[in-house]
């Protein structure tokens, strides 16, 4: 499983930029990482850039988002929190203003053998 999610980005394209607008969309991160992590019944919150971006090119790169991860289940009476990090890719396409965040490729596992 590897998850994507595109978002407008109709400002200039430059380091100082993402970091703003990446922090302006902590809420829209959160959900673009809680996919990873529920099927342990965990959701991402308080998402915030770790480090700076680490351009590849002037229009791409890797960054770290740093988060936490809330578990809980009212039945179970379970409320936990655990910080986390994922290293995320981006790539800025300028001809239609978009900027594309590629999470972490992690294999599904398939059907166990009986």
């Amino acid at each position: 499983m590897q998850e994507t999610w595109t978002f407008d980005y109709l400002h200039p394209f430059d380091q100082a930029n993402l970091q703003d607008f990446l922090d302006s969309k902590s809420k829209e991160l959160g959900i673009f990482l809680s996919y990873y992590y529920k099927k342990d019944g965990a959701v991402a919150e308080k998402v915030k850039l770790r480090g700076e971006p680490k351009f590849t090119d002037n229009k791409s790169g890797k960054l770290e988002l740093a988060f936490e991860l809330v578990f809980f289940n009212a039945c179970l009476a379970i409320h936990e929190q655990e910080k986390e990090e994922m290293e995320i890719g981006f790539e800025f396409d300028e001809l239609n203003q978009k900027l594309e965040l590629k999470g972490a490729y992690w294999p599904e596992r398939g059907m166990d053998e009986i």
